[in-house]
């Protein structure tokens, strides 16, 4: 039997399962912000100032929540993203030769293209309507799939095969000759619109399996998309749970397309998580005396040591699953993390009552880098990067202690009330 509350984890689990994209993650979110009495505010309307209350605002898959506190001194922000790595669907995807019908897809993001063989896979996003709507989809069943070559062809493919992601990852759905429209005509069908009002698209391929528990006492915990809904996840319930937060005013951003560098208008690298604080203080001096008493937690996923793979990483520092949240430390500031950062990390966590470990990479193997680095650089505010030690990043079944994202939810919430 488990040996700890995991109700945090079954609910991460039902979230995982409504959010197949980004659009997907903020509409989502957007519905349990409003479960619990927060309000959608639009972009191009006058927002309520010197009024308390919780609101969000969406824009192009990035959701940015938070409760207005008439004392507001300073902001307290928990930094998330939405997107993963995966496969987009092509604006002409119909494709295919030899008898099979295909769907053109580029890789988006870092995707470890070996994992997403002879997997069920279905597709989801929005569609963008004449009229400049938009439209959610979702065809929840099993409808494409990447076939690997077979053994008998291919005698050295554990050897190491290089897959030519032009070439040998296209999905296959279907037999016949292929014509131009037919799968945006079905995927139009499936959502209940006509294709010929249909001025735009954002699919994406989706895996399929169910998120789970695994092992003996069902410690581990095994989904898709862990990185990044993990933090979006619990900077939500952290939100809701943050009901008295003193002057602070506690924030959850979580943006698009990180996984691609940010640089879009609505990606960390924009300015919209500025524009949302400036708008919620009102004032250029009492801005710039809010932002020099506030603090960000960019939070995403890390490298767990892999117990098959140890020599990959720091020898003296090595976080594993069911140990807490990690601070994540980079000399070259890949993680925005130094002293002052991680004094706030060890406040927020002494606050949570919760465990906690330390993350580097190896000086020989560079790391990634996450939203931290940027947002920290575009607001000019103390910022530390935090993340849950998961397997097989990226891939489409990620792996992570199945603890452990109830406890980033309570780091959280010690952020937004110490």
């Amino acid at each position: 039997m488990p040996r700890f509350d995991r109700s945090h984890t079954d609910d991460l689990a039902a979230y995982i399962k409504a959010s197949p994209t980004p659009y997907h993650a903020c509409a989502e979110a957007g519905s349990r912000l409003e479960a619990a009495g927060f309000r959608r505010l639009a972009e191009t309307e006058e927002w309520p100032l010197g009024e308390t209350g919780g609101y969000y605002a969406v824009r192009d898959g990035s959701i940015i929540a938070w409760r207005a506190n008439t004392e507001a001194e300073a902001f307290r922000i928990f930094g998330a993203h939405t997107d993963t790595p995966t496969f987009k669907v092509k604006p002409h995807p119909d494709t295919g030769s030899a008898g099979w019908k295909q769907v053109a897809c580029e890789v988006y993001g870092g995707v470890p293209h070996q994992t997403w063989l002879d997997r069920d896979l279905s597709v989801a996003g929005r569609l963008v309507m004449r009229d400049g709507s938009e439209v959610l989809v979702h065809v929840d069943r099993p409808l494409l799939r990447v076939p690997r070559l077979a053994i008998h062809l291919d005698r050295g493919v554990n050897e190491g095969q290089k897959l030519n992601a032009q070439s040998q990852l296209t999905p296959i759905w279907g037999l016949g000759q292929p014509y131009e429209g037919e799968f945006l005509e079905f995927i139009a069908a499936e959502a209940g619109v006509d294709a010929a009002d249909v001025f735009g698209h954002d699919l994406f391929t989706v895996a399929l399996d169910e998120p789970a528990y695994l092992g003996k006492d069902e410690e581990l915990f095994a989904a898709w998309r862990l990185d990044n809904l993990t933090s979006t996840h619990a900077g939500i319930a952290a939100l809701i749970a943050a009901e008295d937060t003193g002057v602070n005013v506690p924030v959850l951003a979580s943006f698009n397309y990180e996984e691609i560098g940010s640089m879009t208008y609505s990606g960390a690298q924009s300015p919209f998580l500025e524009t949302v604080l400036r708008r919620l203080v009102g004032d250029d001096e009492r801005y710039a005396r809010t932002i020099a008493a506030s603090a960000m937690m960019s939070s995403d996923t890390g490298n767990a040591v892999h117990p098959n793979f140890p020599e990959k990483h720091e020898p003296g520092h090595r976080p594993v699953p069911g140990r807490g949240p990690m601070i994540k430390v980079s000399a070259n500031q890949r993680y925005a993390s130094g002293a002052e950062e991680q004094a706030l990390f060890r406040r927020s966590a002494d606050a949570a009552g919760i465990p906690w470990q330390t993350y580097v990479n190896r000086n020989d193997i560079p790391g990634g880098t996450t939203i931290g680095p940027i947002s920290g650089t575009q607001l000019g505010i103390l910022t530390v990067d935090v993340g849950l030690p998961i397997l097989s990043m990226h891939s489409a079944r990620e792996l992570c202690g199945a603890e452990d994202p109830g406890l980033l939810a309570d780091l959280a919430l010690g952020l937004f009330t110490h």
